[in-house]
């Protein structure tokens, strides 16, 4: 029986228990039962090599609460026995090893750190000893994590357990693609050699830190110390705020040879202040599929330069500000997150203000199937060096779009025919060096650049006029407002009647001259912004390959949404357009 097989009858298990609650309790009961096995297999393996080293390993587990020495079947009389009753089975892990495990004195070691931070918020949810002893017994027939290809099956285990609880799409938790982070992870190329460290600020089960550790491997030689082999463990780094992907995130920690998976830690990584991120402590490698279309409490992402409560757009401003100087990233993000408008394109802005976004990936519905059939991009950055000169800079030059074309014979994805590797050799090939600016790329039927310069220089050229009339405006009715506010000083202490409301009359014409200004200004600072911000609109359609009519009703939504919107900016501006005029021609009236 496969390990997707042996899951989904686990499952059929838990449904006949009384205790469990739905697929959320079931995850979760799956989950640390996980944990414990792997973590007992791995203790096999340290024992082997301390005995190799003529010492003794010593189990940060209560003998009690090992696998080994309740779970685990022995042979009895030449059959697989359990060791352990169905009507003890229960009340032992309720009255024992839940509470020991939870109070484990994490002071001792980073292991007992770990074990004390995964049983933290872990709970056994089942009533029937019976029912219990069957889920273990085929966890013990099928759960033997012996090889690489049994130990990669993990991330298809969740996979399957988030295509069971249907909700999970809703908050933007989805699976990543082995292909998906095998191909960022790649394109990053993060260097042993260097020490860079890799950190996934939503790490969820670790599917790009996982990645990461096989790149780091590849780069070991029959040379390589043991100090070296080791040094991986450190570069890791992983944060994840649920307790379900986090407990799965350090089985598979556990699962690639990670001995103490301290570096993966449980807590929401925005809930961390502004502030509180360090600037010298920035990192080199951030790779990560942030939750998208998910939303936080109005305390997170308060200290944020752009506060919102959507958690891409968090996490984009975190990531930036994370990376060290010449930090390489790689974030997977929406369409939404290309075109969108306000906060989005403000941290666009900031996001090329600070940093090289010098690919864009931009990959076909379906890739995240069965979670969400949202069209989502692959954006490749590197962290400029800052310029504190005063003025405005850009990192940005030239983006590079490159669109992910399906196979041969392809309409969609499906968990059936998901995207592979090898369908990216096209792009490694065509990828080149930012050493010399990739000045080997060249444009195909699925690649194409933008000259972001030109076309910012532009937008800000048309649009400085209306700026500068914007200034000199308000600067105008600043000057009134002032006049008016020294004419409001002088009448401090004073009680003739007839001299104050001859003052007060003066406040009140400068003020009427000054409020039509203050209109004239708005407007005059929106004409220029409807002409400079469209240039954040990263949503660029393939100009080397023809335009194909779609009949897809959620494609065809988004364009009538993308269609309302420009006919209300339209709208506005003719508007904003004519009220400017009108409010020149009465000033000039009153003058």
């Amino acid at each position: 029986m496969n390990l997707s097989s042996t899951i989904k009858s686990i499952q059929d298990i838990m449904r006949k228990d009384d205790g469990v609650d739905g697929d959320a309790q079931r995850l979760g009961q799956i989950t640390w039962m996980l944990f414990l096995k792997v973590f007992d297999q791995r203790e096999t393996e340290w024992e082997n090599n301390a005995k190799a080293y003529g010492r003794q390993y010593v189990s940060p587990l209560p003998e009690e609460c090992r696998w080994r020495s309740w779970a685990a079947y022995v042979s009895r009389d030449g059959k697989k026995q359990s060791q352990i009753t169905s009507s003890e089975i229960v009340p032992f892990l309720n009255n024992k090893l839940f509470p020991q495990l939870k109070e484990l004195d994490a002071s001792k070691s980073l292991q007992h750190a770990v074990i004390r931070s995964v049983f933290e918020d872990a709970k056994n949810y089942m009533r029937s000893g019976t029912q219990l002893l069957a889920v273990i017994e085929k966890l013990e027939e099928a759960i033997h994590f012996d090889d690489f290809k049994e130990r990669a099956q993990l991330g298809d285990v969740y996979e399957q357990m988030l295509n069971d609880l249907r909700g999970a799409g809703n908050a933007g938790e989805f699976y990543t693609p082995r292909a998906i982070t095998a191909f960022m992870v790649d394109r990053v190329n993060p260097r042993l050699d260097k020490n860079e460290i890799v950190m996934d600020p939503a790490c969820g089960t670790g599917g790009f830190l996982t990645a990461a550790i096989h790149h780091f491997r590849n780069q070991l030689t029959a040379r390589s110390s043991a100090a070296e082999k080791r040094a991986i463990e450190n570069l890791i780094y992983g944060i994840e705020k649920k307790q379900l992907p986090y407990l799965l995130c350090t089985t598979n920690m556990l699962l690639h040879g990670i001995d103490v998976p301290c570096q993966i830690e449980h807590k929401n990584t925005l809930s961390i202040g502004w502030n509180a991120w360090r600037a010298d402590k920035g990192v080199k490698c951030i790779i990560t599929n942030p939750p998208f279309g998910g939303y936080e409490d109005d305390s997170v992402g308060a200290g944020y330069p752009h506060p919102t409560k959507e958690t891409a757009d968090l996490f984009m401003q975190l990531i930036v500000k994370l990376l060290e100087e010449d930090g390489r990233a790689a974030v997977v993000l929406p369409d939404g997150f290309l075109f969108g408008e306000g906060i989005k394109a403000e941290i666009k802005k900031r996001l090329m203000q600070q940093c090289n976004l010098h690919t864009i990936i931009r990959l076909p519905k379906g890739v995240f199937a069965p979670y969400t059939t949202i069209k989502t991009n692959l954006l490749f950055f590197t962290k400029g060096r800052s310029v504190d000169d005063g003025a405005e800079h850009f990192h940005t030059d030239t983006i590079w779009f490159y669109e992910h074309p399906y196979p041969p014979g392809y309409k969609s994805y499906s968990k059936t025919k998901p995207i592979r590797l090898e369908e990216f050799k096209p792009e490694q090939e065509w990828w080149g060096t930012e050493e010399n600016d990739f000045a080997d790329r060249m444009e195909n039927q699925f690649a194409w650049k933008v000259d972001f310069k030109a076309k910012r220089e532009q937008a800000e050229a048309i649009a400085q006029p209306h700026w500068q009339r914007a200034e000199d405006l308000n600067n105008r009715a600043a000057a009134l407002e002032g006049e008016a506010g020294d004419l409001r000083k002088s009448l401090v202490g004073t009680t003739d009647t007839t001299y104050r409301e001859k003052i007060e009359s003066q406040i009140a014409e400068l003020r009427a001259k000054a409020e039509p200004l203050r209109l004239q200004a708005r407007d005059a600072q929106a004409a220029g912004d409807r002409i400079y911000w469209p240039i954040f609109d990263l949503d660029e359609p393939n100009p080397n390959r023809p335009h194909e009519e779609t009949h897809d009703p959620g494609l065809l939504l988004e364009k009538y949404k993308k269609l309302l919107g420009e006919i209300e900016e339209t709208e506005n501006q003719l508007k904003s357009e004519l009220a400017s005029a009108l409010a020149h021609h009465f000033v000039s009236e009153e003058a």
